[in-house]
């Protein structure tokens, strides 16, 4: 765990990681593929990327999660992603894939699965090795459409899958753990004392029954970071 002074402390060493991310697989691969969060800290790590020395055009920019809404919907990930980033930096449209939430929701999931199979190039059974991963944790304890009680939680074939979230009584889209688990680096971003409990449970060494969403991803053969702000730091000591 990193403890930073402030909300936009964490979003300016998440950038700072993004940016090495991107410049370490770059240079190891030419093609950098990380996957977006939504949320409003990871979106003023997006917006302070602008201006970022990032060679966009090797980038591929994917999707923990999405609601089932338009592209052009406030609520939508994408939405937010390209307000704050991918509009104002010269990435390929082509790179950029989203999930297309304006689908009927196991339709879009399909879609989706088959595009990271394509663009991945990926085998039959083999999960993608993203290089670095941007989620969050909701004060329930979620990540990514990951929700306590979801149909998703016991999800280990798929690569994408669209899940029904109760207390909102609509459908999800999300990636599923073992895409989680095998990517390069999970780097989480955590900010407020609403979020103590669900943090402390989320990030105990071991997964337990009382483990909640966010604490079931535990990367293989990547690593696994926290980057939380002083007021959820000191909630967790209180």
């Amino acid at each position: 765990m990193s403890v930073f002074d402030s909300p936009e402390a964490v979003s300016s060493a998440a950038r700072d990681e993004f940016v090495k991310s991107a410049k370490a697989a770059i240079a190891a691969k030419k093609r950098f593929d990380v996957v977006l969060s939504g949320g409003r800290t990871p979106e003023n790590v997006y917006r302070s990327l602008v201006k970022s020395d990032v060679e966009w055009k090797r980038v591929h920019v994917w999707f923990g999660d999405e609601r089932c809404v338009p592209p052009v919907h406030a609520d939508s990930n994408f939405h937010m992603a390209a307000g704050a980033l991918l509009s104002h930096v010269p990435i390929p449209a082509g790179n950029v894939h989203r999930m297309h939430g304006e689908l009927e929701a196991y339709r879009a999931a399909e879609m989706h699965e088959i595009e990271m199979k394509q663009s991945l190039s990926l085998d039959d059974g083999e999960w993608p090795r993203f290089d670095l991963v941007l989620l969050g944790l909701g004060a329930d304890g979620h990540t990514a459409s990951l929700f306590p009680d979801s149909t998703a939680l016991d999800d280990d074939q798929q690569l994408c899958c669209a899940t029904w979230v109760e207390k909102f009584k609509a459908y999800r889209l999300t990636l599923t753990y073992p895409v989680f688990d095998n990517a390069a680096k999970v780097l989480f971003l955590a900010c407020g004392a609403d979020k103590a409990e669900a943090f402390t449970l989320a990030s105990a060494e071991t997964v337990s029954a009382e483990t909640p969403p966010a604490g079931r991803v535990r990367p293989s053969s990547g690593e696994l970071a926290w980057f939380v702000d002083r007021a959820l730091a000191d909630a967790v000591r209180r």
